[in-house]
């Protein structure tokens, strides 16, 4: 278990980790600078949300913690962890089919509206963490 002390950190691999699942309180950080783009992250145990440059990047009910977090024109690749399970929404390109894994397995091919948002369930409350990758088709 890899919680985020800091709530927004980047990573050697030059990927990012944000979010804490175990704070009672809010939290956040904003102007966070990270490849030319600004990051704000709000997170505690109810939710977690990061924005990049002012636009949805991603959202978890209840919060969780992120480890490994790497966006590409392709999709979107990172381990979640938390207590329960959560309902996860990412911030994608409109109109677009994406291919979704959650812990290995493929759930299938799921496609954005005009908000470009993807939700999907992913189950913590046995796992801890669970790998998701989102990749576009």
């Amino acid at each position: 278990m890899a919680i985020v002390e800091e709530l927004l950190r980047v990573e050697a691999e030059g990927c990012i980790s944000f979010g804490n699942h175990k704070l009672a309180a809010k939290a956040k950080v904003e102007d966070f600078e990270h490849a030319g783009d600004l990051l704000k992250v709000k997170t505690y145990r109810e939710i977690t949300k990061l924005e990049k440059n002012g636009l949805f990047l991603y959202e978890s009910v209840p919060g969780t913690s992120v480890i490994g977090f790497i966006e590409s024109e392709q999709g979107v690749e990172f381990v979640a962890e938390g207590d329960e399970d959560a309902q996860i929404t990412l911030g994608l390109t409109d109109d677009t089919e994406y291919e979704v894994f959650v812990a290995g397995k493929n759930m299938g091919t799921m496609k954005t509206g005009l908000g470009g948002k993807l939700s999907i369930s992913v189950e913590l409350g046995a796992a801890g963490e669970v790998p998701v990758k989102v990749a576009r088709v």
